[in-house]
């Protein structure tokens, strides 16, 4: 449904990206600026016909595999990260050092999603003259995150009253055209204001991941929110 389009997306914002900034987490799992250049130098070279998602889809993608109801074993997902559809790497690709990356930011936002606590979605600001919306910079994240409820949607097959209005916040970035056989989703994001700037559409995408986690990882005691605005990206 969307891998057209989000790789098309995911080109366009891997040339434009920011340099990316440092991120909260914790210490021995949090990737640094260089390993986060790294990390997609390591997607780049993945040979055609794969495509790769970029930073930005990765995160947003695996966001959606931790917000599942039930465990993602890695086989089932690490393959969407080298190739949107799935697909196997050749014989021979080298793929252990882009491995260990990603399971690293998957274990410091599988942390922050456990605890409840804020984290910094890999969103950049694109480059030119200012003129692009919050949503063409959110765009990636949100399509990653689309991606992982094609491939793994048993999250969506939750309570659909109370995903409603986190999933609105966050495919009101995407394309109206995308959401097929959604009107109620639709109706929802008719009625929300759109994000003032980029700072305050990742602090929605941060709220609407938590909010989801309650649906789909609920907690017995509800954990301390730590809810800290977003540091202004360059």
């Amino acid at each position: 449904m969307f891998s057209d389009h989000v790789n098309a997306q995911s080109d366009m914002t891997t040339r434009r990206h920011a340099p990316p900034v440092a991120h909260r987490g914790p210490p021995q799992q949090a990737l640094t600026e260089e390993d986060l250049l790294q990390l997609q130098q390591l997607l780049d070279t993945v040979p055609a016909p794969l495509e790769p998602l970029d930073v930005s889809m990765l995160d947003g993608f695996l966001c959606g595999v931790l917000l599942q109801p039930q465990r993602v074993a890695e086989t089932s997902w690490l393959p969407h990260v080298t190739d949107a559809d799935g697909r196997a790497l050749p014989a021979g690709f080298d793929v252990a050092r882009l491995r260990e990356l990603v399971l690293r930011r998957h274990a410091e936002l599988d942390a922050a999603i456990e605890s409840r606590q804020w984290f910094d979605p890999w969103v950049f600001e694109l480059d030119g003259d200012g003129s692009a919306s919050p949503s063409e910079a959110a765009y990636a994240w949100v399509a990653g995150f689309a991606t992982a409820m094609e491939f793994f949607p048993q999250l969506l097959r939750l309570d659909a009253q109370r995903l409603r209005e986190p999933l609105a916040l966050l495919y009101r970035h995407l394309d109206a055209d995308d959401l097929e056989d959604a009107d109620d989703l639709i109706e929802e994001i008719e009625s929300l204001e759109p994000p003032a700037d980029l700072s305050e559409a990742v602090e929605e995408l941060v709220r609407a991941t938590l909010l989801l986690a309650d649906v789909s990882r609920p907690v017995k005691s509800e954990p301390a929110r730590v809810v800290r605005p977003p540091r202004p990206r360059r």
